[in-house]
């Protein structure tokens, strides 16, 4: 008797994900998504759904209203997603993802990630004066050239790698001075595009160490229940499981390099062969694609999205 079953991985996606309208269809068509969304507004105060489906755009962007509104679009789909493919066997997500990862993983209640992450976003957005800080993403830069640039750009400035994407893509973060430089640095070196990222701050660099120390105290007043599914985490790329690691990893990946591609290379390793994006958009399913090879990563973050999961569901 062939005793083999698919490995399952939900992977919830970050910040640049949101679009207005997310969600809206989730809430029209599943009564379990609307009251995810209800759930939201009353954890907050105000009319977060409202946000997600209506905008205004300039609303949406501001890093405190888009962490929690991606983080409820993101809840709701798992919330329908569960439900039609049953649970997943491992659980990632890229940097705010990881909150809605460790609600579904049964770490974290959905309310008190709601708090967390409208925290977290003001706590980013004030550590940074604007302008002071920027993000770049170098493309197809040979992985062996990316400490040469860095360290040839940083002229005692703050520069770092703050998103290890895929083989072919690295997001930095720092002062401007330092990232423009590595712009054109990682051109000379070989990359084949640099390009700037229209972002309000230098996220997971040591700028934001500020924002950090700020999230600490509120980390540690919230209840983390260890998990019901492991969590591959951004800080370490490893696989945790206690309540304890998971507070921890929210507290280090602040100021800490997002290592994504070494991430899912994991997950691919012990065996997940059935991969969901869990949210808006389908950005991490393009990542997929470029670090694990013959992947196939389908998005779930609304209604018509459904159709999609018939094949794959048994």
């Amino acid at each position: 008797m062939n005793d083999y079953r698919m490995k399952t991985a939900f992977i919830f996606p970050g910040q640049g994900s949101q679009y207005t309208g997310m969600g809206q269809s989730l809430a029209t068509e599943f009564p379990a998504a609307r009251r995810r969304f209800e759930e939201a507004d009353e954890a907050l105060g105000f009319s977060l759904s409202k946000l997600c489906f209506e905008g205004p755009d300039e609303t949406l962007r501001l890093t405190e209203n888009q962490q929690p509104a991606l983080l409820a679009v993101a809840v709701a789909a798992w919330t329908v997603l569960v439900d039609e493919v049953g649970p997943p066997d491992f659980v990632a997500g890229h940097s705010l993802g990881e909150y809605p990862a460790l609600v579904a993983a049964g770490s974290l209640a959905f309310a008190d990630a709601l708090q967390l992450v409208r925290k977290r976003g003001c706590f980013m957005q004030e550590a940074v004066p604007l302008g002071v800080g920027a993000m770049a993403a170098l493309l197809r830069l040979p992985q062996e050239k990316l400490a040469e640039v860095l360290a040839g750009a940083a002229q005692g400035e703050v520069l770092s790698a703050a998103n290890l994407n895929s083989p072919d893509q690295v997001v930095i973060a720092g002062h401007r001075g330092a990232v423009e430089r590595a712009m054109e640095l990682a051109k000379a070196a070989g990359a084949r595009r640099a390009v700037a990222l229209p972002v309000s701050a230098p996220f997971h660099c040591p700028l934001m160490e500020p924002a950090q120390a700020r999230l600490k105290p509120e980390l540690d007043a919230t209840p983390f229940a260890d998990l019901r599914v492991p969590l591959i985490n951004n800080w370490q790329a490893r696989e945790i499981r206690t309540g304890d690691e998971a507070r921890e990893g929210l507290f280090r990946q602040i100021p800490n390099t997002v290592r994504w591609s070494e991430s899912m290379e994991y997950l691919a390793a012990a065996g997940v062969d059935r991969w969901f994006e869990v949210g808006a958009g389908a950005v991490l399913s393009g990542l997929l694609r470029s670090i694990v090879s013959g992947s196939k990563c389908i998005p779930f973050g609304e209604a018509k999205d459904l159709q999609k999961l018939q094949p794959v569901a048994q």
